[in-house]
């Protein structure tokens, strides 16, 4: 009888304070989301009653408030490293990237409280982090239309920061303070496994979650096939038993479903790409839009408490095969820096779908697709989730860079790459890529005008360094972030977003009238280059009617042409 009146006391106190704590979603049955200062005066008072929650504030964001991490621990432990060191599996949630999609962050409000109350176990073995709202100056731009797919809820933040950048295309450049902010935190954490909650765009169906993992053969090594094989469909299995069945990320809005559709591609712009960089298993929620708000919040927590659970049940696979994968980066010799689709392979997935078809618009009297709910199906189809290697470099002894690259170099910083100062000026043999063609966008992404098919001669050089310059050995625990943002023909390479600009502009030229008697003596001192001049003219019809073009050929295979122009600022060493 004694337990028994115990076991009832705690039942009641654990629903007087989740009553204390009910949130704004709560409240207004599903219909709102809660407002950036009202999700921070929740997580404090959360904090001021239950020693199991800790709140940590990080750098400043384009808003002007700092970015801040919510933390459940169950031993009140708020160390990271004695968290790796007791091999918990540390998990990171990041919500409100897109203000407008606040599924996570109503969620993770619930999950929190649900945790420090004891209505939810967490176990032991896992420890979970919370970003509460990631884009502050989204979210404190409060509207009612900018969502015009979405079924709820009332009023809510908008996509675009206070620069109106895309955060979840901002992890590799970091253009924002929220950026900078978010590294710090993820560099500290050392997450296992990251959560990065949304709601989707594109097609109609039936599921009210998708999900978009880490795309397993870029993740690689042994926490890559292990997430593949194990870990993902335990969370697939898992979610179906709670009655949420999941389906992969649906990355079409119009086409034929019996096809099938490719895995999205994540290189490190995206949250889970950048995660990839650091062999941290990322999951990417896509509630779907059509759903009730209500439902996409309700499933959001059920798939962070089913991440949980799992990260319980596999915590020792997890650590183990993460650790391996960690060490084997450092020891790689060789790094695949573009993939594509293996069209060759897929899997068979249930989809629960609607038949789509046409009608007659009423806006333009044209035919227009739509989605016809009396008409549900489910069926098996092809989900192309394997990945090919479409360009791979070998990794060089270290890269060198001059301490002029400020922006590049701080990154790399903040990142966590280590590195030495070259101790006094000296020329040293290296490599070095010539930029022989590159194209750039018309139009701006994000702020840049993104480089894309790039194409390098690598080069051997003598080239003059400065003492202060920065050398960066590899062989080091963030080998493939270095790879992959250094590489200039990587996906997401700091040369692809603009860092290094500078080197596409000729600095000096010459006018012709000088030039014609400069390029005159050096021809007759040079008779190798006048053959190559001759033969030129010969073959290209084009460059033999144009005296510029001929005169430009003398001065670039001359020694009064620059060679900074198109020479990529980062050196690589192989010996």
């Amino acid at each position: 009888m004694k337990k028994l009146i115990i076991s009832i006391f705690l039942l009641n106190n654990i629903a007087g304070l989740a009553q204390q704590f009910t949130t704004t979603f709560e409240k207004t049955k599903g219909l709102q989301t809660v407002t950036y200062f009202g999700c921070t005066d929740y997580y404090n008072a959360l904090k001021a009653k239950f020693n199991t929650i800790d709140i940590k504030k990080f750098d400043t964001t384009d808003a002007g408030y700092p970015l801040q991490l919510v933390i459940f621990s169950n031993d009140r432990n708020f160390n990271p490293a004695e968290w790796h060191r007791k091999n918990k599996v540390v998990i990171l949630v990041n919500n409100g990237i897109h203000p407008g999609e606040p599924d996570g962050v109503d969620a993770s409000m619930m999950l929190m409280r649900d945790l420090a109350t004891g209505k939810l176990k967490i176990p032991v073995n896992v420890v979970i982090a919370a970003i509460p709202i990631y884009n502050i100056g989204g979210s404190l731009n409060r509207n009612n239309f900018s969502r015009v797919n979405q079924n709820g809820p009332e009023s809510y933040g908008f996509r675009g920061n206070s620069q109106n950048l895309d955060l979840n295309r901002d992890f590799i450049k970091a253009d924002s303070k929220d950026a900078h902010a978010f590294e710090e935190i993820f560099q500290w954490l050392d997450p296992d496994i990251f959560i990065d909650n949304h709601v989707s765009d594109g097609a109609d169906y039936q599921h009210t979650m998708t999900m978009l993992t880490t795309q397993h053969n870029k993740l690689g090594g042994e926490i890559g096939s292990f997430l593949h094989e194990t870990f993902e469909p335990a969370l697939f299995k898992s979610m179906e038993a709670k009655q949420w069945p999941m389906c992969p990320y649906v990355n079409f809005e119009e086409g034929n479903v019996e096809t099938g559709w490719e895995a999205f591609y994540d290189p490190p712009r995206y949250s889970s790409g950048y995660a990839a960089l650091f062999q941290t298993i990322a999951f990417v929620p896509e509630t779907h839009m059509l759903k009730p708000f209500k439902d996409r919040v309700i499933s959001t927590y059920a798939f962070m408490q089913t991440v949980i659970e799992q990260a319980g049940t596999y915590a020792a696979e997890i650590i183990a095969k993460r650790k391996a994968s960690i060490e084997a980066v450092e020891q790689q010799k060789n790094f695949t820096i573009s993939w594509q689709v293996d069209s060759s392979k897929y899997d068979l997935i249930p989809f629960k779908g609607y038949e789509a078809a046409y009608k007659t618009s009423v806006v333009t009297d044209m035919q227009r697709l739509y989605y016809d709910h009396n008409k549900p199906f489910e069926k098996q189809v092809k989900f192309y989730n394997t990945y090919k290697p479409m360009l791979t470099i070998q990794k060089p002894k270290a890269y060198i860079i001059p301490q002029g690259w400020q922006n590049a170099i701080d990154l790399l910083k903040l990142n966590g790459v280590r590195f030495d100062r070259i101790k006094k000026d000296t020329v040293i043999n290296v490599s070095y890529y010539h930029i022989d063609d590159y194209k750039s966008a018309a139009r701006p992404y994000e702020k840049h005008h993104f480089n894309y098919n790039v194409k390098v001669t690598e080069m051997p050089g003598s080239i003059r360094f400065l003492k202060g310059d920065y050398i960066i050995y590899t062989g080091q625990r963030a080998d493939r972030y270095i790879v992959e943002t250094l590489e200039p023909q990587a996906d997401d390479s700091y040369f692809h977003w603009n860092f290094f600009d500078a080197i596409l502009q000729q600095k000096e030229g010459y006018s012709d009238y000088r030039w014609e008697d400069v390029a005159a003596d050096f021809l007759q001192q040079h008779p190798e280059l006048r053959t190559q001049l001759e033969e030129k003219k010969r073959t290209d019809t084009a460059f033999a009617a144009s005296s510029a073009a001929q005169l430009n050929f003398v001065y670039k295979n001359s020694p009064y042409y620059e060679p900074e122009h198109l020479r990529y600022p980062v050196y690589r060493l192989m010996q």
